[in-house]
């Protein structure tokens, strides 16, 4: 996948007016990981990857009015699909890219990354982009409202441990960019990882000049 991007755009945009409707019945999956992933009120979340914003609502509810949500694609047409639903009222939306954040190092609590890891050109850095944003503690969930036998059949792939999602590969994926894997779901009706930021890592740079909290 490119580095630019341009393949997701390319298999997003098209497909984001009707995104939703699509998946009409996902949202209480959505809400259930959120519940999982431990937010308090006060606390700053990111949806990385948020698409349409889906998980704003309950990330919204998890941290409340005095908290701080954020989502953030790198397609613009999702974004503008999260508009068209209202769901700028639960959150900050923002047009960027996910392995490179406007954010400086440590000023969230936590991750929500539904289908994201799939899409990062080069996981690894892209996990470690996102733990540079997250306090030491704090969490990361990777989500999605099927899990990896269903999602293979729904594209016409036979599973394969070779999945960037199959637990042998996550746990030292995640663990070289700077999390420890905490509990792994891999069920027909959802996957969700949960893994704890852990201390500094070698994808902890000084803060890139322009970022901003």
């Amino acid at each position: 996948m490119a580095d630019d991007h341009t393949h997701v755009q390319d298999f997003f945009a098209p497909r984001a007016a009707d995104w939703d409707s699509r998946f009409p019945d996902d949202g209480p999956a959505f809400a259930v990981a959120v519940g999982e992933l431990g937010l308090s009120p006060g606390d700053a979340v990111l949806d990385a990857g948020c698409g349409t914003g889906r998980a704003l609502p309950a990330l919204r509810g998890a941290v409340g009015p005095g908290g701080t949500v954020v989502g953030a694609d790198v397609t613009h047409a999702m974004l503008a699909a999260a508009l068209r639903a209202g769901r700028e009222s639960s959150g900050t939306l923002v047009l960027a890219d996910a392995s490179r954040l406007p954010l400086r190092a440590g000023v969230l609590d936590a991750v929500f990354a539904a289908g994201l890891i799939s899409h990062l050109p080069h996981p690894e850095q892209g996990l470690g982009e996102l733990a540079r944003v997250v306090r030491p503690g704090g969490r990361l969930a990777l989500f999605h409202p099927i899990g990896r036998a269903a999602l293979a059949a729904r594209h016409g792939r036979t599973l394969s441990d070779d999945d960037l999602r199959a637990e042998p590969r996550l746990t030292p994926l995640l663990a070289g960019a700077g999390w420890r894997l905490e509990s792994y779901a891999d069920e027909d009706s959802r996957f969700l990882a949960l893994a704890v930021r852990t201390g500094r890592h070698r994808y902890d740079p000084v803060d890139r000049p322009g970022r901003a909290r």
